[in-house]
């Protein structure tokens, strides 16, 4: 979190066993919050820093020595149900470290038994090309040679993809031809036909364009997590209202206490988390620093629970 005013991390799970939250999802091995996760209970998600990212993908050696100073002390007590380096790195100059770090780190997690620790990555819409209709979705050219191997790789080790997924963005950009009803899920008939899958909702839409682009590569047994989405509160005129963010992800946190599934995929529920814990006034100026359901005041900035 990137904020000078934020809560100390007791103080952020308190929060959480306060409201029920039970997933957390960290950016980076914050030994700090690691350590008050202790006997919480609560499902971490583990992110690795980008910078590390080369480091842990040089070698099993490497990733394990990582593994063993940022992981390993906290796996006896702290419910750490993902390990996921690289977030949104695929396409870019880091993206060809990506598989190899999962790889690494899959060979580290096996030798120590931890079965329920699953590796994964984190990956924007960015990895999609342009398509209209989920059908006809791929990979992106920059992307898609990194994401075969992503995705193979997942199958192989039974573990999801995880995806960030922002309506507001697509809303916010072309509101024209991007209904609000469509970006907040509010809908009540099809927007979206393809074949004989309807879509009330941009959300659904995004999620079913990655399996599509999974399927085309003939991997059609990848799960999705949504490792963000979210709504702003402010910093963007009427786009962004406590009363929009609040629709929202209201209706996100339905979807996920309702193990809903999607038009393509109905019989695979769709987890994921609401990004984020807290508005940040050290992020950019803008919507960014208020994509938070807590002030830092630890006060609701409006209710989703």
């Amino acid at each position: 979190m990137i904020g000078d005013n934020l809560p100390s991390p007791a103080a952020v799970v308190q929060l959480y066993q306060r409201y029920n939250i039970g997933k957390m999802r960290l950016f980076d091995p914050n030994a700090a919050a690691l350590a008050v996760l202790r006997g919480s209970g609560i499902e971490v998600t583990l992110g690795s820093t980008n910078q590390d990212l080369q480091s842990i993908a040089s070698s099993v050696d490497v990733a394990k020595t990582w593994f063993d100073t940022y992981v390993q002390p906290f796996m006896s007590d702290v419910k750490i149900t993902y390990l996921s380096p690289g977030n949104e790195v695929v396409p870019g100059d880091l993206a060809q470290y990506v598989l190899p770090a999962m790889r690494n780190l899959q060979s580290v997690v096996t030798g120590y038994g931890y079965s329920g620790l699953q590796i994964t990555t984190v990956v924007a819409t960015s990895v999609l090309g342009t398509s209209y209709l989920p059908s006809s979705s791929t990979f992106s050219d920059v992307a898609r040679s990194y994401m075969v191997g992503i995705i193979k790789f997942l199958s192989s080790s039974g573990s999801p993809l995880m995806i960030n997924v922002y309506p507001y963005f697509a809303y916010a950009s072309d509101p024209i031809n991007v209904r609000l009803e469509y970006a907040q899920s509010t809908t009540i008939g099809s927007v979206v036909q393809d074949g004989s899958l309807s879509y009330l909702n941009l959300l659904e839409v995004v999620v079913d364009t990655f399996y599509w682009a999974m399927e085309r590569e003939g991997v059609t047994d990848v799960d999705l997590v949504v490792s963000e989405s979210g709504w702003p509160s402010a910093g963007n005129g009427d786009f962004t209202t406590p009363a929009l963010a609040q629709t929202y992800n209201q209706n996100l946190v339905k979807r996920f206490q309702a193990n809903a599934g999607t038009p393509k995929h109905p019989d695979r529920s769709l987890g994921g988390f609401i990004f984020a814990m807290f508005n940040e006034n050290q992020k950019p100026a803008g919507t960014e620093q208020n994509f938070g359901l807590f002030n830092p005041t630890r006060t609701l900035v409006y209710n989703v629970f």
